[in-house]
């Protein structure tokens, strides 16, 4: 699963005007037999990670549908309170000053043998990784993180090194003409 956003300066200005809500729910749209439920996180060690970042969210729809479990994954509580949270913010940052639109591509990696949580056996991420795409700059970089407590924030990755590393073409047909280093 892929989350993507488009962010913008204008964007990102509505953001910082909406509450969080903070108000998380099962996704009715995924068949039952997928879906995750409150419960799959309770007691689990895991915090329910944001793919499209809460404080990205330009009005209150927007947030509520934020907090969709469908939009979550298991994530370490440090590496998401810290390091994701670190790089959500920096990411916001950039589209505050960027020329144009600021695609964000953020998802779970499974690598080795998969973990789950609760009884819906959700899976729960070795990695995560972002991927940003400034399309007025033609740039893109990526990180991709270990789901993990002791996870650092390294230089952000080429988009050649993350295709190479995920085998996802997600900007396939885009101009990449630079990245962020």
């Amino acid at each position: 699963m892929v989350v993507v956003e488009k962010l913008s300066r204008s964007r990102m200005l509505q953001a910082a005007d909406i509450a969080r809500s903070d108000q998380f729910y099962a996704d009715s749209r995924i068949p039952q037999a997928w879906r995750a439920t409150l419960s799959d996180y309770q007691n689990s060690g895991f915090d329910r990670g944001h793919l499209s970042a809460a404080a990205n969210q330009p009005s209150q729809a927007a947030m509520a549908q934020s907090f969709a479990l469908s939009n979550m994954v298991p994530q370490d509580p440090t590496h998401n309170r810290k390091l994701w949270s670190k790089l959500e913010a920096d990411t916001r940052k950039y589209a505050l000053r960027a020329a144009g639109n600021v695609y964000v591509f953020s998802g779970p990696l499974h690598e080795g043998s998969t973990q789950t949580v609760g009884s819906n056996a959700v899976w729960i991420p070795s990695h995560l990784f972002k991927l940003v795409y400034d399309e007025a700059g033609q740039r893109a970089w990526a990180y991709v993180l270990p789901n993990r407590a002791d996870a650092q924030i390294t230089r952000p990755m080429d988009y050649a090194s993350f295709v190479q590393r995920t085998r996802w073409s997600l900007l396939d047909g885009l101009p990449v003409t630079g990245s962020l280093r």
